[in-house]
């Protein structure tokens, strides 16, 4: 199969380090939002019963389903399970051993970016 540009621009963005760091940190937040979703989804619940049942605001279950938000709490993801009959499981794994000397930054980093000049 064919690479899109896509691809090649965001094979090219992988080889920095901060920006890897990143997109696998991007990654694990898109994965707990469509946790939530799938469940409250599959319960037939929309984001306004379960913020009645959590006794919160319906923005505050859109921001826990928004791939964008990294503010989820133990504590909230806990509630969140129980009125939605499911459990929570965190895993924490070692690194490979390649990558042990990754440095987690929490600040915006700087990606290249290769533009082509118009003709």
């Amino acid at each position: 199969m064919k690479k899109t540009n896509f691809d090649l621009y965001l094979e090219e963005q992988l080889k920095d380090p901060t920006f890897a760091e990143r997109y696998e940190r991007a990654g694990e937040a898109w994965d707990v939002a469509l946790q939530i979703t799938r469940l409250r989804e599959a319960a037939g619940v929309s984001q306004k019963e379960l913020a009645e049942r959590l006794d919160t605001t319906q923005q505050q279950i859109s921001r826990l389903e928004s791939p964008s938000y990294e503010g989820h709490s133990l504590s909230m993801l806990r509630r969140v399970a129980a009125a939605l009959h499911a459990r929570v499981r965190v895993v924490i794994e070692p690194l490979p051993k390649a990558s042990k000397s990754a440095v987690v930054r929490d600040e915006p980093g700087s990606y290249k970016t290769t533009r082509r000049k118009r003709s």
